[in-house]
């Protein structure tokens, strides 16, 4: 594990969430609004920010972003997005966490569609241990989920706006009931050891442990890792998750459409506003 000084810093207000219009935040969540122009906007800063990480690391083809620089992934209008912004509103850091309440096909999920897949070796192994690990987590009454999009930038990285980040993305789980996370890292910038220093684990298929692998699509080596026993951080983590935990509950949340009633809509929302509010909670 890292040797995290005591000087780790508490949450800070450059944090913001964006739910999925398919699903409701948390009644816990104190500040959330509802407005799909405004979430949209957000949600397409996020998709460019990502892929101008992307495109800049080698990672990504120009070819493969939208004509106005977004990177598309069908799992961003399933997921919550943790956004880092700087002290302007602009998105400097992201991360996607996709919550599964019901069983999806495998073809759906990330790893579904990752190069391991295809894999003769590894394939049908990962396939079945995927779906057998998803439907006993979804059985016994709690969330899978799925970790992605992760970009933040360069000059961010190594810092401790990394460390937040995890914190509020390991907070945001707590408060979804995931119980079990799978996530394809990439080795690059060291993303794959900093998760497996967080907790993750190598994923595992038939008692064997998955290797590294290469993924053409990103032009690099990854790993395909696990996060079980998530109520159970290492006691260098826990105090801190539970801060944030608390903290999070406070945020601002953006919904691009919700169930719930009594939600607050666009027309009276400020962002500026939200985040002064939260900064003197």
């Amino acid at each position: 594990m890292p040797d995290i000084p005591a000087s780790f810093p508490r949450p800070q207000r450059q944090i913001l969430l964006l739910a999925p219009g398919i699903a409701d935040a948390p009644p816990e969540f104190c500040h959330v609004v509802t407005s799909p122009r405004y979430y949209s906007e957000l949600l397409a800063e996020t998709q460019r920010f990502r892929g101008g990480v992307y495109f800049e690391d080698g990672a990504i083809h120009g070819a493969e972003l939208a004509p106005d620089g977004r990177h598309l992934e069908s799992a961003d209008l399933q997921g919550w997005h943790i956004l880092t912004l700087d002290d302007g509103g602009s998105v400097q850091g992201c991360a996607r966490c996709v919550c599964r309440r019901r069983r999806v096909p495998f073809a759906e999920l990330t790893v579904g569609r990752s190069a391991l897949a295809l894999s003769d070796k590894w394939g049908t192994r990962v396939r079945r241990a995927t779906e057998e690990t998803m439907d006993a987590v979804i059985e016994s009454g709690h969330a899978f989920g799925e970790l992605g999009g992760w970009a933040i930038a360069p000059h961010l990285r190594c810092t401790t706006s990394m460390f937040r980040a995890a914190m509020a993305m390991w907070a945001l789980v707590r408060h979804l009931d995931i119980h079990f996370l799978c996530s394809t890292a990439t080795r690059r910038h060291c993303s794959a050891s900093i998760l497996r220093k967080l907790g993750g684990r190598p994923f595992l298929a038939d008692g064997i442990e998955i290797p590294e692998y290469w993924e053409p699509r990103y032009g690099c080596d990854m790993e395909l890792l696990r996060f079980d026993r998530l109520h159970d951080a290492h006691s260098l983590f826990e105090p801190r998750i539970r801060e944030f935990q608390t903290w999070l509950s406070t945020v601002p949340v953006i919904c691009g459409a919700s169930r719930r009633t009594g939600r607050r809509d666009f027309a009276r929302f400020s962002l500026q506003r939200e985040l002064d509010l939260v900064a003197h909670a």
